[in-house]
């Protein structure tokens, strides 16, 4: 699958504002597929994070009282976290929000395809960045064989040289699989 087809499948207008239970702190993140045999970005979080330490997820964050909307957060963080500027027109599409089940976030994802991206520097809230192959990584989904976490959702991991993604994150690969009809 090349970048044209993935843009094709998951264009969808972008509305970054939601309504929402005010029981959720607002995030946003940016999902970033880039290059000609599709690479998509995601991040490590250091141990020393208050939420999500040691998690893989996708750059982005919770909404600040600056931000315009949530497009604009996911932005932002995007910028502060991993060094990569994308503007609001390189933003293809948004999921549906998901929630993180222990943190109290509900989170609007957006997507940005592009063809290439810069050397990234991650920043203090990120240990590692992760380039990973995008088609062969969606193959690797499971579903959670913990009973317990089926209590709310559905839970899915995804696998990445030993590293498993797995929560709020792996429902929005998840959604993308869906919608790429793997």
């Amino acid at each position: 699958m090349n970048l044209d087809e993935l843009k094709s499948v998951l264009s969808k207008p972008v509305n970054p504002k939601i309504d929402y239970d005010e029981n959720y702190r607002l995030a946003s993140v940016l999902v970033v597929i880039y290059g000609k045999e599709p690479i998509i970005v995601m991040t490590e979080k250091p141990k020393h994070m208050k939420f999500h330490a040691c998690e893989i997820s996708f750059p982005g964050g919770k909404s600040e009282d600056d931000d315009s909307d949530l497009l604009h957060t996911a932005l932002r963080e995007t910028s502060e976290e991993i060094g990569l500027e994308i503007s609001r027109e390189q933003v293809i599409g948004q999921l549906e929000p998901v929630v993180t089940l222990n943190s109290g976030f509900l989170i609007l994802p957006f997507i940005s395809i592009i063809d290439q991206i810069p050397p990234l520097l991650p920043n203090h809230e990120v240990e590692k960045i992760f380039h990973i192959p995008f088609e062969p990584f969606l193959h690797t989904m499971a579903k959670d064989p913990d009973p317990s976490h089926n209590i709310i959702q559905e839970m899915y991991t995804f696998e990445y040289q030993n590293q498993i993604v797995w929560g709020a994150s792996a429902r929005i690969l998840k959604q993308i699989r869906n919608l790429l009809k793997f």
